[in-house]
């Protein structure tokens, strides 16, 4: 037999390609969203499917799976969708589990893990430092977890506080502190616009900004500008008593934004939404010149979550298409 000269020409050309293929893979978003039209990529938010998850038995580590067959490419995580984790004893060991299983299924499933969002793991704004403290610890354990399954970013609440001007200033310590631990993680720190205090724009980017740290910025919602202390409330059904205008919002929150959730309720018989003017917050969000993941967030009830989630993905297309 003779021997085949060029077998380790092509043997160090495929190793070539794997490495460069890994090297570049945070620039396949460019190159993917460049190749359809649009000028970011998408990714889902898992709340799209808490009822699914939370409801109906469904394993939150059908996630993945769920998400691929839905036409996704990232996936954005909620913490608070795995009671193995959260009601664990041993977070630690939980954690780690965590970790090993959504890599591998994102692995399996040609996946890309994009962020965690993290809840119920206490106040970052509170006064009392002892209870601030303990919040920030927790938190640390997501962003190490964040790390370690790839992701950019972690989203985290500010509350604890109703004084602006106390709040404003412990959730600097808070953010200062988990920026700096984030940063020897290549992790980002942003925090949503998710009722009360923290949707009231003004006071967030103060917060944001007087922290000063290079990887500490915001994930603008289109929908969660309920600034009313009652509680969440909703823009699409009137139940909110006092909002931020979401379109001043989100072109305020831009600038710092490292994501951008696309909040979605409900649609006419166009496809668009009912409560929000998705081609402006688009357009805000193509102005700002960014081009990262935007993620789908349905959150109404008259659509099944898939099918809300299919609306919302249309819409996003549709609206890109037009800008």
């Amino acid at each position: 037999m003779k021997p085949n000269f060029l077998a380790p020409i092509i043997k160090t050309t495929l190793i070539l390609s794997l490495l460069f293929g890994t090297i570049s893979c945070k620039n396949e978003s460019k190159k993917t969203t460049e190749s359809n039209n649009l000028f970011f990529e998408f990714s889902l938010a898992q709340w799209s499917l808490h009822r699914t998850f939370g409801e109906q038995g469904v394993s939150p580590y059908e996630f993945a799976s769920i998400a691929k067959d839905l036409g996704f490419k990232g996936l954005e995580y909620v913490n608070q969708l795995y009671p193995d984790v959260m009601k664990n004893s041993d977070k630690q060991a939980a954690l780690a589990s965590f970790v090993e299983k959504n890599n591998r299924l994102a692995a399996q499933h040609g996946m890309r893990n994009v962020l965690i969002m993290i809840d119920g793991e206490g106040n970052l704004a509170s006064s009392d430092d002892a209870e601030r403290n303990t919040a920030v610890n927790n938190h640390k354990m997501w962003i190490k977890a964040a790390h370690e399954m790839g992701c950019s970013s972690v989203r985290l609440n500010l509350y604890g506080e109703k004084d602006p001007q106390k709040w404003i200033s412990n959730s600097i310590m808070s953010l200062s502190e988990l920026s700096d631990y984030a940063s020897e993680l290549n992790i980002n720190v942003i925090v949503e616009n998710h009722g009360r205090i923290t949707s009231n724009v003004p006071y967030l980017m103060q917060a944001i900004t007087r922290t000063n740290k290079a990887n500490c910025g915001t994930l603008p919602d289109f929908g969660n500008f309920c600034i009313a202390e009652e509680g969440y409330g909703s823009l699409s059904d009137g139940s909110c008593k006092e909002f931020y205008d979401p379109y001043k919002g989100v072109t305020e929150m831009m600038p710092k934004a490292f994501g951008v959730s696309a909040k979605s309720y409900d649609f006419d018989e166009n496809g668009d939404e009912t409560t929000l003017d998705y081609y402006r917050l688009l357009s805000i969000v193509k102005e700002a010149g960014y081009y990262g993941f935007i993620g789908v967030e349905y959150e109404g009830s008259r659509l099944s979550e898939k099918e809300g989630i299919i609306a919302t993905k249309s819409l996003l297309k549709k609206a890109a298409s037009k800008l």
